[in-house]
């Protein structure tokens, strides 16, 4: 453990010069913020590894896979053996124990939280609050979405892309490094959920209230459809599904995930719900009556201020807004709810819920925040209009009363 807490202690150090920049850059970032940020989650990744000493883990098999490889690139594909990539010149070559490779990914997992934060900010006018605090600060620090991305498996690495990958789509011009880092990292461990972070950009971009010319719309849109086209075989045998018979074959997953059930003490069965039932199970549950355990009741409280949080886009003028939203919100709702879609058919245990959704969530919470940044515009400007409106009669009273005392 001592190894881990120098290695703590060089992160925290070797992260100043990327933090400084980042806050050259965005004159608006609160300082010190992400020092504190970085202190949080580091206490979560201690939580992790305390929870991995009681706690069946799949840490310890990612720590212990580089024995199995002759060469580093034995294990470059998708999925979990991109952990192990990872893991391996750590583990094999560097000497890393099992402690330091989970502080390392907690470290890895932070940047995730860096850039989701940035994202927030640069694309917000105002800080939108919450019983008087500020929200964006509150959803950097959720202790869930801390949790389960402080250890050393596919959460922090998939964060961490994802964080990268939307806050460079924020300004692709400028930010070419970020998309390209985040892309790789979004492919190599979930290449559905980069798929569906790259549609749901292009659509955004179309449908987005910035002026783009014509010509890139459409290119936007074919390029869509031929990176649609060229991934669609490999994005279902990564998933799991026969291209050639994808109906049967989900059938089949569904009625597999059905079974699971039986040995599972923490499964909801979501084969006969409807499709709003299985969207709320995904998005807000467990709550405190369904909560399978302590961490269960934990997850509650956050679950109930998500509840809260979506009860404000319950508005008329919600729909009026996404009508007129940039090209970010859109994006950021197709990838929530299309990712939220194709989950809820194939998971069916509560832990695993916990820990997918919080891969996700900050794109919700940044649609809501945005409308409610929308609504506050929206006051001022009516404010400033009824003023304007006030300002401009009594000037004309004032040249009226003028008027009448010359005619006298």
């Amino acid at each position: 453990m001592l190894g881990a807490v120098f290695l703590i202690l060089f992160l925290f150090f070797a992260s100043q010069p990327v933090l400084n920049a980042i806050q050259n850059e965005h004159k608006w970032l609160k300082a010190g913020l992400l020092n504190q940020m970085y202190w949080y989650h580091m206490f979560f990744g201690l939580v992790y590894w305390t929870y991995a000493q009681f706690n069946r883990s799949d840490s310890v098999s990612y720590f212990l896979s580089y024995k199995h490889y002759k060469n580093w690139f034995d294990a470059f594909e998708p999925g979990t053996l991109f952990i192990e990539w990872v893991n391996y010149p750590f583990a094999k070559w560097l000497g890393f124990n099992y402690d330091m490779m989970m502080f390392f990914s907690t470290w890895v997992g932070f940047w995730g939280f860096v850039y989701f934060y940035c994202f927030f900010k640069e694309n917000l006018k105002f800080n939108p609050k919450f019983e008087g605090w500020d929200a964006i600060t509150i959803f950097m620090f959720l202790p869930n979405m801390h949790f389960w991305t402080a250890s050393l498996g596919k959460g922090a690495y998939i964060f961490a892309g994802l964080g990268f990958l939307t806050y460079g789509l924020s300004w692709p011009g400028k930010r070419i490094f970020h998309i390209v880092l985040g892309a790789f990292m979004c492919y190599m461990i979930r290449p559905h959920i980069l798929f569906a972070v790259m549609i749901g950009m292009g659509v955004g971009f179309i449908l987005g209230r910035e002026k783009v010319p014509a010509y890139q719309k459409y290119l936007a849109a074919l390029a869509g459809i031929v990176i649609s086209i060229l991934v669609y075989d490999k994005l279902l045998i990564y998933l799991g599904y026969d291209p050639n018979n994808v109906v049967a074959s989900f059938e089949e997953e569904s009625a597999l995930n059905a079974q699971r059930l039986q040995t599972s003490g923490s499964g909801v069965d979501m084969s006969s719900y409807s499709l709003p039932m299985k969207l709320f199970t995904f998005w807000f549950r467990p709550l405190f009556i369904d909560s399978p355990n302590i961490l269960g009741i934990a997850v509650s409280f956050e679950n109930a201020l998500y509840i809260y949080m979506f009860s404000r886009i319950f508005k008329k003028s919600f729909i009026d807004y996404i009508r007129v939203a940039p090209a970010m919100v859109k994006m950021s709702a197709i990838v929530f709810f299309s990712i939220s879609v194709s989950m809820t058919y194939v998971m069916s245990n509560l832990g695993i819920i916990i820990r997918q959704k919080s891969q996700i969530m900050y794109y919700m919470l940044f649609v809501i925040v945005a409308f409610m940044d929308w609504e506050k515009t929206n006051r001022i400007k009516k404010r400033a209009e009824i003023y304007n409106r006030i300002v401009e009669e009594e000037r004309r009273n004032r040249e009226l009363a003028e008027q009448e005392k010359q005619m006298v």
